[in-house]
């Protein structure tokens, strides 16, 4: 009998079976980030940045001059993370950073020419993505949706 998990929530697992490095969601979900943060590695070095900038860049690309607290809800990291991020986006050229006139704690990042024109650029990576990843558009869809529910109930749990 091989040692995997039960289909059914009715079987007891056993430890061992349990314990297995592929039987883990979170190993599955980790290697496959791996995965795909090396397979844009080269598609973001030839526009010249990194993954959490190209992060960034999508979010602002959707709207821009959103605060940095704003910036850090949509990619849940907090300013201690973000903030240096920014800087250095900023020292490159791709955003600026404002102080908000009403409220000095508040920083606004906006998109700068530059980073604007990364924008055209950068719209082939999604269909270098769906190449690589050799399975159907509708697929794909859903195995997001299915990451963002899982994502969701997670930090529910967690809150």
């Amino acid at each position: 009998m091989p040692d995997t998990l039960p289909s059914s929530t009715l079987d007891t697992p056993s430890t061992d079976a349990m314990l297995r490095l592929d039987n883990q969601l979170c190993f599955a979900l980790y290697s496959t980030s791996l995965a795909m943060t090396r397979l844009y590695k080269p598609l973001l070095d030839a526009l010249g940045i990194t993954y959490p900038q190209y992060l960034v860049l999508l979010v602002l690309w959707e709207r821009d001059g959103l605060s940095v607290s704003e910036l850090g809800n949509r990619l849940f990291l907090d300013s201690g993370t973000l903030t240096p991020l920014l800087k250095r986006m900023q020292a490159a050229g791709l955003v600026t950073r404002q102080r908000a006139l009403d409220d000095e704690r508040r920083v606004h990042i906006a998109l700068t020419e530059a980073s604007r024109l990364l924008k055209t650029q950068a719209a082939k990576i999604p269909g270098c993505i769906l190449n690589a990843a050799q399975c159907p558009v509708p697929e794909l869809v859903a195995l997001t949706r299915q990451m963002q529910a899982l994502r969701e109930r997670l930090r529910t749990d967690a809150a």
